[in-house]
C-alpha cells in the first residue's frame, strides 16, 4: 500500500473521530466513553493501515 492510500484512510477515520467524539460525548456527558471510542478508532486504523 503506498503512502497515498494510507494518508487517505487515515483522512476518511478523522472525520468519525471528530463527529463521532462529538456525538459518544452528547450520549454519555462524559470525556471516558469518548477516549475509549477514539482508542478503538485508532486501533481499527492501524490495523488497516498495517496490511
Amino acid at each position: 500500500m503506498d503512502i497515498s492510500r494510507k494518508l487517505g484512510i487515515l483522512v476518511f477515520c478523522a472525520v468519525p473521530a471528530i463527529i463521532g467524539g462529538g456525538i459518544v460525548y452528547g450520549l454519555a456527558g462524559s470525556y471516558v466513553p469518548v477516549a475509549v471510542y477514539e482508542i478503538i478508532l485508532y486501533l481499527v486504523a492501524g490495523a488497516i493501515i498495517s496490511k
